[in-house]
């Protein structure tokens, strides 16, 4: 499994272990080693539907509009727009920590 602690950590000097935990827990078999679902592609209009929809509005609870999640989407990917592969873990760590809400994974 990847070292999500250690990649978060380009990002955010101190990440939360537990939301990081929660987060692994949430994505489960997506996370598969090797598994394209491990990543998110910010070029993909279907993959930034899926994080917008599956991981904003339902796990998350936001109801701001879609141009604003997908505008938070874009954003992240730029901030991570070193890494040629986006870990799903680490993308949407730092999605829930822009809108608060990594209480909801243990953070």
């Amino acid at each position: 499994m990847a070292d999500y602690v250690a990649d978060l950590k380009k990002y955010v000097p101190a990440p939360n272990e537990k939301a990081i935990a929660g987060l692994v827990k949430h994505f489960g078999i997506a996370l598969k080693e090797g598994s394209d679902s491990s990543f998110v592609s910010v070029t993909d209009k279907a993959e930034v539907g899926r994080v917008r929809d599956n991981f904003l509005k339902k796990k998350c609870g936001l109801t701001q509009a879609d141009t604003e999640l997908d505008a938070a989407i874009q954003e992240i990917g730029t901030r991570m727009k070193a890494e040629h592969r986006k870990h799903r873990v680490v993308f949407c760590y730092l999605l829930a920590e822009k809108f608060g809400k990594l209480g909801l994974f243990g953070g």
